[in-house]
């Protein structure tokens, strides 16, 4: 037996510091389905850096080993690295480009999951485990894939999620009659957790729906205000700040409105200095790329731009921006759901802000709403033109600036 197998054969729970919620999971979760449901940080991933090793261990039949997750990025920024850095590189090896990563001794497969053509990467194989990562955020048919792969009598699933809509396909599955075992954590449930901390994730998503889930582990549906925690005494800027970088966030429209803002981002906040909008269907008139790129121009006057951030399906006018060559442009993180959530996590911080003469961003904090109709988490595409120009930014640069 070689010595990686020789140490978790021996290894137990209490040599590890666990909360009381992980001790419960590494004892009762035998069942074919393993799943922890619930809030941010609560320490639902901790223990699953011993609790692989434990289940590779366990296969001995010749099927598959598995990783999914949202995408490779994020299993290994959630998985793997940290599971790297406890068992050393020789038993947590790196992805490789046949999508394999070698783990303690046995190769298993790292694949993305939210996307339907991720279905073939599955197809036809039989599974003795499978780890999944943010399982809300997969698409539906990799996940329907998956329940016909686990194949073996011994295979096994363990996942974890954030919780989301009450009509979410993946709730569904965990209230049906499968071998499950569920766990649902709060904030709460993880002692080890920094007090300021938890106290910083309870006002970043204060007021919104991500309170709900991220805190108290709810099942919840969107409604009302996508960002309710936007108020002029917070929020308004009165003044421009001393210094700083400048940036300019595009949402592209031909009839549709066009809106461009003008950004100063400093080591303690970012504001919306300036922002040019146009509607076309009001105004009845249709602007050409070469128009709205002398908007933009007018709009950045003499400062040094960084950076435009451009929606990424406004192919023609990023070649205009590109041909002139004046500015560099780059085409935003246009990941609808996690920049609502990013984006909200900013404004509770106090991290994002906009002088008062911007009034189409104000205007359209006011009425920027949740599709309380829909079975999902959507937003209604009304009065969102300037609300998608500051998501871009917030996911595309902001996300690399202020960490949490």
């Amino acid at each position: 037996m070689t010595r990686w197998k020789s140490w978790i054969r021996f290894w137990r729970v209490s040599t590890v510091q666990l909360s009381p919620k992980q001790k419960e999971y590494w004892t009762h979760a035998t069942h074919r389905w393993n799943v922890k449901e619930g809030a941010t940080r609560s320490g639902k991933t901790y223990l699953d850096y011993y609790m692989i090793p434990r289940r590779i261990r366990a296969c001995h039949n010749g099927g598959l080993i598995v990783l999914l997750g949202n995408t490779q990025g994020t299993l290994r920024r959630n998985l793997l690295d940290p599971m790297r850095e406890i068992w050393t590189e020789r038993l947590v090896g790196s992805t490789i480009s046949d999508n394999t990563v070698q783990l303690f001794g046995k190769t298993a497969y790292v694949l993305g999951a939210d996307k339907v053509n991720q279905v073939s990467k599955i197809q036809g194989a039989g599974i003795e485990y499978c780890y999944g990562d943010e399982v809300t955020t997969w698409h539906e048919d990799v996940f329907s894939m998956l329940k016909s792969r686990l194949s073996y009598p011994n295979s096994t699933f363990d996942g974890t999620c954030n919780p989301d809509a009450p009509t979410h396909w993946f709730l569904d599955f965990l209230k049906g009659g499968s071998d499950i075992y569920r766990q649902s954590y709060t904030l709460d449930d993880n002692p080890f957790l920094d007090p300021r901390v938890a106290a910083e994730i309870r006002r970043d998503y204060g007021g919104t729906v991500y309170y709900d889930r991220f805190v108290q582990g709810r099942w919840v549906r969107a409604e009302g205000l996508v960002y309710p925690a936007f108020n002029a005494d917070q929020h308004i800027a009165h003044e421009l700040p001393d210094s700083g970088l400048w940036y300019i966030s595009v949402d592209y429209g031909t009839m549709n409105p066009f809106s461009a803002g003008l950004w100063c981002v400093t080591p303690e906040r970012a504001v919306r200095v300036a922002e040019y909008y146009y509607d076309g269907r009001k105004e009845k008139r249709q602007k050409t790329d070469e128009e709205y790129y002398a908007a933009l121009e007018k709009l950045a006057g003499d400062r040094v731009i960084q950076d435009i951030v451009a929606d990424p399906s406004a192919a023609s006018f990023i070649e205009t921006v590109r041909r002139h060559g004046r500015y560099r442009v780059q085409k935003a993180n246009n990941s609808v759901l996690d920049g609502i959530r990013h984006t909200a996590r900013l404004l509770a911080s106090g991290r994002v802000q906009v002088m008062e003469g911007c009034a189409d961003i104000i205007r359209e904090f006011g009425a920027y709403a949740w599709d309380d109709k829909a079975g999902e988490d959507k937003v209604i595409k009304e009065n969102d033109h300037a609300m998608d120009d500051m998501r871009y930014f917030c996911m595309s640069i902001l996300r690399g600036v202020y960490r949490w």
